[in-house]
C-alpha cells in the first residue's frame, strides 16, 4: 500500500472571512488543488489541464463530501494528504485530509468520472491512468 501524497498550501489573509478563518468555500478549492497536484506528480508534470487539452480526457466531479473538524487559518501551512481511495470502471474517488500544526482540519472524498472531453461522453478509465492509479489506491 502506498503512502499518501502530500501537498502544502499557504493559506493567506485573502482566504479568510471576518471571523479570521478560511472561507468555507476555500476548503474544497484547497482539496481540489491538492488532487490536481497529485495528478501532476504522478503523470510526469501533466495535470487536469493537460489531460483535458492534450489527451482529450475529462474528469468532471459527480460527488464531493467534506467533514470540517477544526478551523483553517493562515497561522500554519495547510498540509493535504491525497490518495485515490477507489477506482471504478468509469470513476475514481480521491480522499483528501487537511492538517495544520498536526491537527486534522478537514477530510473529504471527491469522485470524478472519466469522459471523452470533446464529446463529454462517459468512458472507462483509460488504461494509462488506471496503471497510474492502481498502485496508490488505499482505503479511506
Amino acid at each position: 500500500m502506498s503512502t499518501p501524497f502530500t501537498h502544502e498550501i499557504r493559506v493567506t489573509w485573502g482566504d479568510c472571512d471576518p471571523a479570521k478563518i478560511a472561507y468555507t468555500a476555500r476548503l474544497p478549492w484547497f482539496a481540489l488543488d491538492a488532487i490536481n497536484a497529485w495528478w501532476e506528480a504522478h503523470l510526469g508534470g501533466d495535470s487536469w489541464y493537460q489531460l483535458e487539452l492534450d489527451h482529450n480526457i475529462g474528469t468532471p466531479f459527480v460527488h464531493m463530501s467534506m467533514d470540517f473538524r477544526a478551523p483553517v487559518t493562515p497561522r500554519h501551512r495547510l498540509i493535504c494528504d491525497v490518495w485515490p481511495s477507489r477506482l471504478g470502471e468509469t470513476s475514481v474517488t480521491f480522499r483528501v485530509d487537511g492538517r495544520q500544526d498536526t491537527v486534522l482540519r478537514f477530510e473529504g472524498t471527491f469522485t470524478c468520472v472519466f469522459v471523452i472531453a470533446d464529446r463529454f461522453e462517459s468512458q472507462p478509465a483509460p488504461p494509462a491512468l488506471r496503471d497510474v492509479l492502481i498502485p496508490h489506491i488505499r482505503g479511506a
